[in-house]
């Protein structure tokens, strides 16, 4: 399936936030388009998984429009937030112009979700009345695929064993949830 109208689409919201042509445009766009190609990918691989590929690609490529307002220099954002903050607060941006389901893939897409438990015992900078746990399957296609791309090395796609690596600091649970993942999506 051909998804250049719903790439054209997400591209008209993410310029209601960037300015085209900035290095963090460029970065942003470029690791979205990656994640939303896997994601269809994953999609079309698994023809009993019965969700909406439009919805997830636009999805896919708007989950990380909330590192704007975070200060993250290595990738150019200038913000004011730590990083881990760019899911909810993209999730606002995203609110606010009425694309709430949307808002719910970039709230839930860190790590492999965080938990209330974890966000507390790390006392991560997070509001406590959301979840930030993939609940659908759309949010959960697009946290996975999200694992598999960096937005510091934009033209390099991890293995499965490489983002395990990745993982690791956050914990056996955090692990055990991409398992699960990729146990269903690979």
């Amino acid at each position: 399936m051909d998804y250049i109208e719903d790439y054209n689409w997400s591209i008209g919201v993410i310029e209601r936030f960037y300015t085209k042509g900035t290095e963090l445009y460029k970065i942003l766009t470029e690791h979205s388009k990656k994640v939303a190609d896997r994601a269809v990918q994953v999609l079309e691989a698994h023809p009993e998984i019965k969700a909406d590929g439009s919805f997830i690609y636009r999805a896919a490529m708007l989950h990380d429009i909330g590192i704007i307002k975070t200060n993250a220099p290595s990738i150019c954002c200038e913000g004011t937030e730590p990083y881990i903050c760019h899911g909810y607060l993209g999730a606002d941006m995203l609110r606010s112009i009425g694309l709430h389901q949307y808002a719910f893939v970039a709230e839930r897409h860190t790590g492999t979700g965080l938990t209330r438990e974890y966000i507390v015992e790390h006392g991560l900078p997070l509001p406590l009345d959301r979840t930030y746990m993939p609940e659908s399957i759309e949010e959960k296609i697009v946290c996975y695929a999200d694992k598999f791309y960096s937005k510091t090395k934009l033209y390099n796609c991890k293995d499965a064993a490489a983002v395990r690596v990745s993982l690791q600091k956050f914990g056996d649970d955090t692990i055990e949830r991409f398992n699960l993942l990729d146990a269903m999506f690979n």
